[in-house]
């Protein structure tokens, strides 16, 4: 229903992941008994997780960790693991910028060449770990390097932007074919973001197999105060959902929806697949693992925009491990620690066996259901209120 603004202009309501709350069935389910496993272009993961193409979360030790322990980590192909041949100096030197200088130093830093040499050498050292390669580049740049990534046996291509549409128009280039170019391509593809049920169906028309679903909720993304555009998350993935059934229903195929930022817990997880979603790309809570590569910070993929960033420099408290973080054991109550435990959890306690099956949970508006009943947390500062 929509809601008018003033006179011509109406609008939906849109919620966020904030704004909801799964609903208990008449059903719970022994814990042993869940699946939370997931397939993608052809590969199962053991985690729905697909790891933020952000230069502060995966590294080529963090692509082959995370390969390890069950999800999929994608590299950025047009950040520093491949303008520099070794990174941890320019990773020392961001962390050290005062906040007032944040965003210009990075934007400098940025200013070095991609090196196609680096591309090929980045993509085979996590071959060489054994896990699957998944690396991203944006709609600009991939026709450009993505040769380099498949040569060195890369297993899927993330077509990544800050809004990626089916339909760019261009008066001065020629705009990326993302149907065409899907099509040719020998790897299964991701595309995004989207946050409307038009986009994300006409994104699975390309033939991509899994569509990111995400405008601006990220951590570190400064997109909705610069540019005013994005949609909530709860609404932007029921959209999603919505578009792959119909996409479904007329192709046979079946697309993955990707939900892309917003999610800090695990709970936040679990009310993502309950709104349609068959997996998580997490940025924020990797980065604030031990083993990040950020040294305890994390940034935007648009903060080195050299005209308009729109992302910022954001400080992680690295107090957990990145097994911790994924799949414990959890030794903090606020649910950012052991993410996939917890929607385990979550599923066995509503009685849902499998991801597709917890994308039919009833949810319900809830705007108080973070604060309802935690006076004591919120004038301690723990629990749900840190």
């Amino acid at each position: 229903m929509e809601i008018e603004i003033g006179l011509g202009k109406s609008g939906r309501r849109a919620y966020g992941l904030d704004d909801i709350a799964i609903v208990p069935s008449r059903r719970t389910r022994d814990l042993d008994d869940v699946d939370i496993s997931w397939e993608l272009g052809g590969f199962r993961f053991d985690l729905p997780l697909v790891a933020s193409a952000m230069d502060a979360v995966v590294d080529v030790p963090m692509a082959v960790s995370i390969g390890k322990l069950g999800g999929l980590a994608v590299l950025n192909l047009e950040g520093l693991q491949t303008r520099y041949e070794d990174p941890g100096p320019i990773f020392e030197e961001i962390a050290s910028l005062p906040p007032e200088k944040a965003t210009a130093g990075i934007q400098r830093l940025y200013r070095e060449p991609i090196k196609e040499e680096l591309i090929v050498r980045r993509i085979k050292e996590i071959k060489e770990g054994g896990v699957v390669a998944a690396a991203s580049l944006t709609p600009q740049r991939v026709e450009k390097y993505y040769r380099y990534a498949l040569e060195a046996g890369l297993d899927i291509l993330v077509i990544q932007g800050t809004v990626i549409s089916a339909e760019h128009v261009s008066s001065r280039t020629e705009p990326l074919d993302l149907k065409k170019f899907i099509a040719e391509l020998p790897i299964p593809a991701i595309a995004g973001g989207c946050a409307s049920y038009s986009t994300a169906l006409h994104l699975m028309r390309t033939g991509a197999v899994g569509v990111l679903v995400g405008v601006g909720p990220g951590a570190a993304c400064t997109t909705r105060g610069v540019l005013g555009i994005g949609v909530p998350q709860a609404t932007a993935l029921a959209d999603a959902a919505a578009a792959r059934t119909r996409h479904l229903m007329e192709t046979g195929k079946y697309v993955n929806v990707i939900a892309d930022g917003g999610m800090r817990t695990g709970g936040d997880i679990a009310k993502a697949i309950a709104c349609g979603a068959d997996g998580v790309m997490l940025g924020s809570p990797i980065a604030s693992a031990k083993e990040a590569p950020g040294r305890g910070y994390h940034w935007g993929m648009a903060t080195f925009h050299p005209e308009l960033p729109r992302g910022t420099r954001v400080k992680t408290e690295q107090r957990w491990t990145l097994k911790e973080i994924l799949v414990g054991p959890a030794h903090e109550n606020d649910g950012t620690v052991n993410l996939f435990g917890a929607l385990r959890m979550s599923m066995a306690t509503c009685g849902y066996e499998n991801i597709r099956d917890f994308q039919r949970a009833e949810v319900m508006v809830a705007p108080a259901l973070r604060t309802e009943g935690k006076q004591l947390q919120f004038e301690q500062g723990v629990g749900m209120i840190k």
